[in-house]
């Protein structure tokens, strides 16, 4: 997030920078902690908020810094190499009504050591 921004606008500009895009219609769907342990001991910890956008402007880029930008099924998030927290919360924001919370916990390596998981609902 740059000075003075929001984590909804920052999530509108990232998305943009990264892709060449502009989403629409965004809404959050998850707040979490991520947590690095090593020997039980707290090594790094941040916060990551997934938004959805339902509907993009503009051209997406082909390929980034980053690799090749690409469109994939609902259904490849539960085989496609990820961190399995991030195949959570995927799933969550792309098939559930609500907001998910959770922390989860990880190695260095980012092998899922524990996870806590709340969903609320204003419905």
């Amino acid at each position: 997030m740059e000075s003075g921004e929001s984590i909804y606008e920052a999530a509108i500009r990232e998305f943009h920078e990264e892709t060449n895009a502009t989403p629409k219609n965004v809404h959050l769907k998850g707040i979490f902690t991520m947590v690095i342990k090593e020997n039980d001991e707290v090594v790094d910890e941040w916060m990551l908020y997934t938004f959805v956008s339902h509907g993009i402007e503009g051209t997406p880029f082909e390929q980034t810094r980053e690799g090749k930008l690409a469109w994939h099924s609902i259904e490849s998030l539960h085989s496609l190499p990820m961190a399995e927290g991030d195949r959570t919360n995927l799933l969550f924001a792309a098939l559930n009504e609500g907001i998910q919370y959770g922390t989860f916990e990880y190695t260095e390596d980012f092998e899922l050591l524990s996870k806590r998981i709340q969903t609320s609902n204003e419905h």
